[in-house]
């Protein structure tokens, strides 16, 4: 009889808890947006951080919420962001995406070092020494930090230099932020020139430290009818808001520094 007591006893605890979850569960329940859900489907599930939320999930909500824009994830093309828009009951405005392009083709072959590295490999650990082993101080160290933490495997150190492959590049900008020679950048992925270095220093000495370094002579800047190109302490850049993707530029380049970037 103790044995029956003691079973009926803990089966009326049993029942008595199980009515208390049902009614909690009923009146207690936190209801999600649905549309939460369904961004989050369309969403590619990178958690890149590219949006500037921890991850999809976190990004979708602060959409559903009205606290992020309905285009900032960098991964999503136009179709999806016009998707989630509808969701929202937003219009979104078409943007224009970009990827990153390494400022840099001090290779092996072109590049002189000042000293042997033989720590970690790192490019953080590299800098602090003196600025890195590089003889140009501006010079990707080709010591694969980028390629670590790309979540979309689109870089490559290929002959001491860092390489991004465009057509999986999203430009989520996480490259960018742990470059500590600041060598990447992100360009408008309808660009189709870039130029391949970063250096401010002087022509001769740059000649002195690589082979394939911009040595601040003008002739792009000269000859660019667009006015799209300026030199400012010794080094060339382009005004993506004025290039007509030409090609002069790259043509009359001695250097061949300005490259075919993404449409080339």
């Amino acid at each position: 009889m103790i044995i029956l007591y003691a079973g009926i006893t803990l089966g009326g605890i049993g029942l008595l808890c199980g009515l208390l979850l049902a009614v909690a569960s009923k009146y207690l329940t936190v209801e999600v947006d649905e549309r939460i859900e369904q961004i989050n489907e369309l969403l590619p599930g990178a958690n890149c951080g590219g949006c500037g939320y921890a991850g999809c999930g976190a990004y979708a909500t602060a959409v559903v919420e009205g606290n992020a824009p309905v285009d900032a994830c960098v991964v999503c093309g136009n179709e999806v962001i016009k998707k989630i828009s509808e969701l929202i009951g937003v219009k979104a405005q078409g943007k224009e995406h970009k990827v990153a392009k390494v400022l840099c083709f001090g290779t092996t072959e072109c590049a002189k070092n000042r000293y042997i590295y033989e720590g970690i490999c790192d490019c953080d650990a590299a800098a602090r020494l003196g600025g890195g082993f590089k003889a140009c101080a501006y010079g990707c160290l080709g010591l694969g930090n980028c390629a670590k933490i790309c979540p979309f495997d689109a870089i490559a150190i290929e002959d001491g230099v860092a390489n991004v492959n465009p057509d999986k590049c999203t430009g989520c900008g996480k490259c960018t932020a742990v470059c500590p020679k600041n060598v990447i950048v992100l360009i408008p992925k309808t660009a189709k020139y870039y130029v391949s270095c970063a250096s401010k220093n002087k022509g001769a000495e740059m000649k002195d430290k690589c082979s394939s370094g911009c040595i601040g002579c003008k002739i792009c800047e000269k000859n660019c009818s667009a006015g799209a190109i300026l030199v400012e302490n010794n080094l060339a850049e382009i005004d993506y808001d004025k290039c007509t993707n030409c090609g002069l530029c790259a043509e009359k380049c001695p250097k061949k520094i300005i490259r075919k970037g993404i449409l080339g």
